[in-house]
């Protein structure tokens, strides 16, 4: 048997269920190509090859049995290092965690294992989702299959990179501030933000509660749809879980490939371009407007003055958030344990002060030290409580922009992927990048990012961002998948054909006996 790697999850589907592969045979080559491929790329922290095989091999029994869990049952999957995984290291890329396997699954990896989805893996992570470029992992930065000498986004770079080097053909990342769509936009992926509590948090170790979301990584919306469908829905066991029934992303996905956008209003932040933005970026961002328009869609120009100030109140909000989170990391109950040098029967809190020195790295310190500043007497009204009234605000410019519109877009983000070490020592430089994301999670409204072409500068990916009002997810389905379907007639295919994706490997076919 032979099987192309660089098909979508969905033809994978398709040719499970025409017998043309196994499930076997599909976790196979993608091991073979991690194997062969991320010496270089680095997006797996952690690879499960028995275990991802035991499951491809029960999928396939069931297959056989006719006894299938979902439309995805066999197609493998790489799963973001922040969601426990029974049996399998969780570290959210910190040596804090380094070797802590969780006893429980997080409810979406639970739901993938329902499904039949073999997980091949735990993907790398900026250390506890802090950063824009996946090199504040404790275990090395993830490099862009488009580019080795790049980031690959952040703080889920290891999972849009896994789907960009054909390591994986779908992934499960989070999204706190961008850390799905903005890492999509800079490998040519997909990668979609789901309405805050429309999938479960359960056993996704919190980096900030109120804007943490899980969501699908992909290499077409179809397929981001089809994941959604599986990892979507209530869960009692998260308090902030939405309790209601969900319409079929899948079906949603499919209308809108027809590319037909009649009747659909298209709001352009006005707020989310200019100064600052990288020409090709914007260029292709008109362009893809300008093909909506064109596809019967009406466009219009709507203003959210308040997200001038998202920025500003996000990396308040967060920090307070993370360093409440991660007062749990105490070297007492699980995790690293360093004793102080020089000191003899060491309390508990010197060991705790020498094993969150030697645990954390310094993004992570530099955002628990703001959020406890922010937290702390005589500050909380002046930095915390202002930032949530931003909040409200931003929330407001979303509700009147979705009174005149359907759906807003923008460039998921300012620029293409930068060098490795560019802005590593600039955090403001670094946390611009989450400029067009970051008002999504502080209203909780879901948003996809699509490739949009490649820059003219520098022949990287750009990402065009999707907008919907809270609970209409299906609504970003459609337009992405209409703009997806319209963008393929373009360039006579998808933007990954034409990626480097390291052509030295060979990602074409394999074969196994």
């Amino acid at each position: 048997m032979s099987t192309d790697i660089r098909q979508t999850a969905a033809a994978m589907a398709d040719a499970l269920a025409a017998g043309e592969t196994t499930s076997v045979e599909l976790t196979r080559l993608h091991l073979d190509r991690i194997a062969a491929v991320d010496t270089d790329v680095h997006a797996f922290l952690h690879v499960d090859a028995e275990g991802a095989l035991a499951q491809a091999a029960e999928s396939d029994s069931r297959r056989a049995r006719g006894e299938l869990l979902s439309p995805l049952d066999g197609v493998p999957i790489a799963v973001k290092d922040v969601l426990t995984t029974t049996g399998l290291p969780t570290t959210c890329g910190s040596r804090i965690l380094e070797g802590w396997v969780p006893p429980y699954d997080a409810t979406v990896v639970a739901r993938l294992k329902a499904a039949g989805l073999p997980i091949l893996g735990k993907t790398n992570m900026d250390e506890f989702a802090m950063g824009s470029s996946t090199e504040h992992s404790a275990y090395g930065p993830t490099r862009n299959p488009w580019d080795l000498d790049r980031i690959p986004g952040g703080s889920g770079g290891g999972s849009a990179a896994a789907v960009a080097a054909f390591e994986a053909p779908l992934a499960i990342g989070t999204d706190t501030g961008g850390s799905i769509r903005q890492p999509g936009a800079v490998t040519g992926t997909v990668g979609v933000k789901p309405t805050y509590g429309g999938v479960s948090r359960y056993g996704l170790v919190a980096l900030a509660n109120s804007l943490d979301q899980a969501g699908p990584v992909t290499r077409t919306v179809l397929d981001a749809a089809m994941l959604h469908d599986v990892i979507g829905g209530h869960d009692p066991r998260d308090s902030t879980s939405i309790d209601q029934e969900w319409p079929s992303f899948t079906e949603a996905a499919r209308r809108g490939a027809t590319g037909d956008m009649t009747g659909v209003k298209v709001g352009v932040i006005t707020e989310l371009a200019g100064d600052g933005w990288q020409p090709g970026v914007m260029t292709r961002f008109t362009e893809s407007v300008e093909l909506l328009v064109e596809a019967g869609a009406e466009v219009v120009e709507v203003s959210c003055p308040s997200f001038v100030h998202a920025m500003a109140a996000y990396y308040l909000i967060l920090p307070a958030e993370a360093s409440s989170n991660l007062a749990k990391f105490d070297a007492m109950r699980y995790g690293l344990r360093v004793l102080p040098e020089g000191v003899d029967n060491p309390s508990a809190e010197e060991v705790m002060r020498a094993s969150r020195d030697a645990g954390f790295g310094d993004e992570v310190k530099r955002r628990i030290i703001l959020g406890t500043y922010a937290l702390s007497s005589g500050y909380y009204d002046a930095y915390y409580g202002q930032a949530q009234k931003v909040r409200t605000l931003i929330s407001r410019d979303f509700e009147a922009a979705f009174e005149q519109v359907d759906v807003l877009v923008s460039p998921t983000a300012p620029t293409t992927a930068f060098k490795l070490g560019e802005k590593l020592d600039d955090p403001i430089a670094m946390y611009l990048n989450d400029l067009a994301t970051i008002p999504a999670n502080l209203s909780g409204v879901p948003g996809i990012s699509v490739p949009s072409g490649l820059a003219d500068e520098d022949g990287l990916p750009a990402g065009f961002q999707i907008l919907a009002p809270a609970l209409a997810d299906e609504r970003v389905y459609r337009v992405g998948a209409a703009l997806e379907s319209l963008l393929a007639a373009r360039w006579g295919g998808s933007l990954l054909d034409r990626a480097p994706a390291l052509e030295s490997a060979d990602v074409t076919e394999g074969t196994h006996a």
